[in-house]
C-alpha cells in the first residue's frame, strides 16, 4: 500500500491490487476515508469526511495531479 503523498494530515495512497481499476487515489485522515478518481478528479466514495473536507481534498488532488498520476503509472508499469 504505497503512500504517494502526505499533506496537511492527509495520507494519499493506493493498493497494489488496484491495477485493474482506472487511476485513482485513496485518502485517509484519522478514521475518515475517501477514494478519488483522477480523470476527472471526483469522489468515488467517502466515509466520515464532511463536504468541505472533500472539496479541500479534491483541490489537493488537482494541485498534485502530476505527482499522483506519475506515481500510479510508475508503480503499475512494472
Amino acid at each position: 500500500m504505497p503512500t504517494v503523498l502526505r499533506y496537511r494530515g492527509y495520507r494519499f495512497f493506493f493498493f497494489s491490487l488496484d491495477r485493474s481499476e482506472p487511476p485513482h487515489i485513496h485518502v485517509e485522515k484519522g478514521d475518515n476515508y475517501a477514494k478519488f478518481w483522477l480523470k476527472p478528479v471526483c469522489v468515488a466514495r467517502s466515509r466520515g469526511f464532511r463536504d468541505h473536507e472533500l472539496n479541500d481534498i479534491a483541490e489537493i488532488v488537482e494541485n498534485n495531479i502530476n505527482i499522483l498520476e506519475g506515481k500510479w503509472n510508475e508503480y503499475f508499469s512494472r
